[in-house]
């Protein structure tokens, strides 16, 4: 019963994992992406897969894949085109894997950068992502993912948050999100933490609250919370380094030189 599962859910995974519609358009180019990423940085990307429906449905997100950027000096090793791999990630069928970043040139994507990380915070959180190199996740959370692809549920937006923990188990543990959501509570990195106001024991104001942080389980989060958490920059490439508009080169007409009249 147990191999006849696997196989199952091996199936189903590829599957998921089968390209359903054409990569989207980058908003800024791959030289760009690649000077602005510094270590830590979270990579969001908007997939063109059958789970990627699934988990931008449930999310309502443009992004449904996250990765790490570890960069060249991490030790992930080499492609097997010979690039070096930059990028840490969590795949349905893979497992958790190194890649190069070429892998996402034609993707749509965003950087999320935490903030106030020094050389060693990174070199933990590096130590912590690369420890789980080859990890697998339990298959049998795919069929929850799955429910929602053939047809497309009518399911109100409150309800569809709590549908990520329903089921056989916790869906969201074949979301790449869960697994850098467990690296970065690794070093107590907020990402959305819960917010409770609770009392400030303060002996002269009887009163008084103060602000208490609640870390949620990594296995609740997907890729948008990333990009919703306030404690995580957002970089855009194409202004990372410098933009002046009159310097783009419009199809109609030729460079402007210098400043507008």
């Amino acid at each position: 019963m147990g191999r006849i599962f696997r196989w199952l859910s091996a199936r189903l995974a590829r599957y998921l994992s089968k390209q359903i519609t054409e990569n989207s358009i980058p908003t800024s180019t791959y030289r760009q992406l690649e000077l602005a990423l510094q270590p830590a940085d979270v990579l969001l990307v908007e997939g063109d897969t059958r789970i990627s429906v699934a988990i931008k449905y449930l999310t309502q997100s443009t992004w449904s894949h996250s990765a790490l950027y570890l960069g060249v000096d991490a030790g992930l090793g080499l492609s097997e085109s010979g690039e070096p791999n930059v990028l840490i990630e969590a795949d349905l069928q893979e497992g958790i894997r190194a890649l190069p970043l070429s892998y996402y040139r034609h993707s749509h994507t965003r950087i999320c950068r935490p903030v106030g990380l020094n050389p060693e915070d990174i070199e933990r959180l590096t130590a912590f992502a690369l420890s789980r190199l080859g990890n697998t996740y339990d298959l049998k959370n795919v069929f929850d993912l799955a429910r929602y692809l053939l047809p497309t549920p009518p399911v109100p937006t409150q309800y569809r948050q709590r549908l990520l923990a329903f089921g056989s188990g916790d869906p969201t543990r074949a979301i790449c999100s869960t697994f850098l959501a467990e690296t970065f509570q690794h070093l107590r990195y907020p990402i959305l933490p819960l917010i409770r106001m609770v009392p400030a024991d303060d002996p002269d104001c009887a009163d008084c609250t103060r602000v208490a942080y609640r870390i949620r389980h990594h296995s609740l989060f997907t890729p948008r919370d990333f990009d919703a958490s306030p404690f995580f920059q957002i970089v855009k490439p194409s202004l990372a380094s410098g933009f002046d508009y009159r310097q783009l080169a419009w199809e109609d007409r030729p460079k402007q030189q210098g400043p507008a009249p």
